[in-house]
This record gives structure tokens, sequence and C-alpha cells, in this order.
């Protein structure tokens, strides 16, 4: 689907399918009659039961993850915001191509499709402390990228990013949608010492005060306070979300991207776990103010997907558990 505006996105989310409830009550049946003590796996139990009900199985296999990097350049790193200048995201992403990333072994280690899709490297956003990030069209484009680049025969979505200075957009977002000192949202990035992050404050800052008519509409916040790489997030969970294909969340940048979802919708990112808790620390608040506990706390920082990847472990553990293990009369064993 192309959009042409973002009102168009915003009205394929009206109709956002939910997890199939009697595939989740059989399988929870089913986890009550497995070799174990009850609760006995923990949350690896809750991952099960989740992933059966977004599938609409009552055994379901983990066959087919797929990570999508997207890659953007942002007006706003002329700032000061970055340890690194922006022609590192072009560099990034032919080392993506060339399978030299972490994530690319990653997604090997975990058998996952992993495609790039850099947007308009060439054009930054706008610097979002003078202008919007984005026009309405360039928004509704980013939308679409993602939201395309989703293969329907998934059956887990991670996605990933590349963008010198995107810490900032997604702090700026994230004091949009949930308030409080912008300073209590941003971080270090990829290493700014004292000085850089007083002018990333300060940016950020001055993004919200200049956009504070927008604040108010979370597609506008991804708008005039994003990036290309961000929407495209956005569109790519939102389509996940219509196909009933579950997604864990990534770090920082990715879990901003997609709680403009969660403000736009109530209850559209309930198909997303969280897959770990970076160093950055907004992260922690933004997914307690979104009630998902992560998977992984490793003190990543990394981005690309790294953390949600490596809990593709963590969910294919669940799942080989709860479909694999044979029930009390299976195995021949009392219950009681």
């Amino acid at each position: 689907m192309i959009f042409q505006t973002p009102a168009e996105f915003a009205a394929a989310l009206s109709a956002l399918p939910h997890a199939d409830a009697p595939a989740r009550a059989a399988a929870e049946a089913r986890n009550g009659q497995l070799t174990k003590p009850p609760g006995a796996l923990g949350r690896l139990e809750d991952l099960a039961l989740w992933y059966a009900g977004w599938r609409g199985e009552e055994r379901p296999q983990l066959r087919a993850p797929q990570i999508l990097v997207f890659a953007g350049n942002h007006g706003v790193t002329a700032k000061g915001v970055s340890a690194f200048p922006a022609a590192v995201t072009a560099q990034m992403v032919a080392n993506f191509e060339a399978g030299g990333a972490a994530i690319n072994q990653l997604a090997r280690c975990f058998g996952a499709k992993m495609s790039v899709h850099p947007i308009r490297l060439d054009e930054p956003t706008g610097d979002f402390t003078e202008m919007p990030a984005m026009s309405q069209s360039e928004l509704a484009e980013a939308l679409s990228i993602g939201w395309a680049a989703v293969d329907p025969e998934a059956d887990l979505l991670i996605t990933g990013e590349m963008g010198i200075g995107n810490t900032t957009p997604a702090a700026a977002i994230a004091a949009a949608l949930y308030g409080g000192d912008p300073a209590s949202w941003i971080g270090r990035g990829t290493g700014l010492d004292d000085a850089g992050l007083a002018r990333k404050a300060a940016v950020v800052a001055e993004g919200l005060e200049r956009h504070q008519a927008a604040l108010s509409d979370p597609q506008e916040v991804l708008r005039c306070l994003g990036g290309r790489e961000l929407a495209a997030m956005t569109g790519a969970i939102a389509r996940a979300r219509s196909l009933s294909i579950p997604v864990i969340l990534d770090g920082f940048i990715c879990t901003s991207s997609a709680a403009v979802l969660e403000k736009m919708v109530p209850g559209a990112l309930d198909h997303a776990v969280a897959g770990h808790v970076s160093q950055e620390p907004g992260h922690a608040r933004l997914l307690q103010a979104l009630n998902k506990a992560p998977l992984l706390q490793l003190d990543l920082r990394l981005g690309e997907g790294t953390g949600a990847a490596l809990a593709i472990g963590v969910l294919q553990g669940a799942i080989a558990c709860h479909s694999g293990m044979a029930t009390f009369a299976e195995a021949g064993i009392s219950s009681a």
C-alpha cells in the first residue's frame, strides 16, 4: 500500500486485528498440561501464549523471522548532537549490505531474513529547531516504505535503524508524547561528552517549543520531530499488526517510533514485546510508559535491531518448550 497522505495511514489503523482468543485459550489449556510445575517457566510461558494468540495456533512454530533496517539522515545533526558525522550513515549502510555489521551476524545466528532500506540519504530531514523535519508527503512516503517492506509470510518482525544523530529525534518524540523535562529523555548516543549532552538537551527543548502547536497529534509529532527511518519503523510495525505478525521492539529509537502508534490507537502495540532495555536513559522510562517489560538487559546501545535480534532466541526457546514438550498424559506421568 502506498499512502498519499498521513491521514490515509491513520485510516489504515482504524481496523487493526486482535489476537485470536480461541487459539490463546487452547494454548493456555495445553500449557496447563505440560510436564512441569505450573508457572515453572516464568515469562517463557507468557511469551509462548502471547505468540500463540497472535499467530492463531495452539502449538505455534517460529520459522520465518524478518529483520528490517531502515536508514535516514537528520538535518538536526548540524547542531552538534552527535559524536559522528552524517556521512557515517551511508558508510554503515554499505557495511550492512556487505554483511559486516553486528545485526548481520545476529540475523544469521537466529535464521532471520534481513534487508536494509536507505531512505533519501542525500536529503537530510529538516532541522526540527527551524522547521518540521518532514513535509506531509515525505512522512507519507516513509510510512509507506516501512509498510511495504514487511513480508506477509514472516512470522516475527524486528525493525532496526541507522541514522547518525537519531537519538535526538527519538528523545524529542518521547518528550512530546509523554511530557516531562526534555533533558530527562536524552542520553549520550554514540558517545557525546558533557558539552554535547548539554547541546542535545537544548536542541530537544528548542524543537518542542517550536512545534508546540503540533504536540497534541502523535502523527504530527512524528512528522515535525522525527525522521524518515523512524517513520518507516512506525509504518512497518503497523503493517505487522495488520497481518497479525508479532513484533519484538528494539531500543530507544525503535520504541519511540512505536510509541506513536500507541498514542494514535491505544492497544496498537499489543502485538509487540520489548526485546531489551538499552543504556539510553529515556528507554527504560519509555518502556515503563508503554507497560512493556524488557526481555533482556545487556547494556546495549548499538541500535540496528541488535537487542531485539538477540531476544529472538528467548522467544524461540519459549515456543519450543510450549509446542514441543509432552503433556503429563502423553508422557505417562501423574499430574497430581
